[in-house]
């Protein structure tokens, strides 16, 4: 598993360069003010940890993301699966769907999905 581990304050960052990119540095730091109500220099220190990461790239002024948000929540999927239910996808769903009832739209979806994953 590729390592798409972000702190809370990385991941909100992140969703405003999602939202926005390609997106000039400055109007990235008027963003973060307005968004997470961050001063310029929070927002300048966050792009260059990021880009150090490979998160992001900032070229010209222009900051944009490499790595996508889907990378990124299917990292962070994984890791609650393998660290709240050891792995298991089963004891996953179960406790998920615990005394939660789902349309049988959804049910066929689920089937769907994991019938096209086996190998």
């Amino acid at each position: 598993m590729e390592e798409y581990k972000l702190f809370d304050a990385e991941y909100r960052f992140l969703n405003v360069i999602w939202e926005s990119e390609p997106v000039n540095s400055t109007a990235l730091s008027k963003l973060c003010l307005e968004k997470l109500g961050w001063k310029k220099s929070t927002t300048f220190s966050m792009i260059r940890k990021l880009s150090e990461r490979g998160f992001i790239q900032n070229e010209n002024a222009t900051v944009t993301a490499i790595v996508k948000r889907e990378q990124v929540a299917k990292y962070e999927s994984e890791a609650v699966v393998e660290k709240n239910f050891g792995g298991s996808l089963p004891a996953f769903i179960a406790a998920f769907l615990d005394g939660r009832k789902i349309t049988p739209e959804e049910a066929a979806e689920l089937k769907k999905m994991i019938d096209n994953s086996i190998e």
